[in-house]
């Protein structure tokens, strides 16, 4: 009895953790498409006063646009997936880290 209510504690806290790796990746990987924005928007006003060819600045907007598009996507699958399989990708990642934490002792 007391080793199913053990086990009972063991899985709340590990879903407990689970949830705040996966929080704190979220909040990772939202700030680095914000950042890939600004850097990219700030680098595209800086140089379009700088370029005088009409063609140059289409295919800078075009490809600054293109990689804005495809990365957002890309993070935003990911966090979808990861959302879908946490308890999985997680769980394992748990299980090292506790591994490790009893390896230094």
């Amino acid at each position: 009895m007391e080793a199913r209510m053990r086990e009972r504690v063991d899985a709340r806290s590990m879903e407990t953790r689970i949830d705040s790796m996966h929080q704190r990746d979220r909040l990772g990987a939202m700030a680095f498409v914000i950042g890939l924005w600004f850097t990219l928007v700030f680098t595209l006003v800086t140089m379009w006063p700088l370029i005088e060819n009409g063609t140059i600045k289409l295919v800078l907007a075009i490809s600054a646009a293109l990689v804005l598009a495809f990365n957002t996507a890309a993070i935003v699958a990911m966090l979808r997936h990861y959302s879908d399989d946490k308890s999985f990708i997680y769980g394992l990642d748990i299980m090292h880290l506790d591994e490790m934490r009893r390896r230094k002792r």
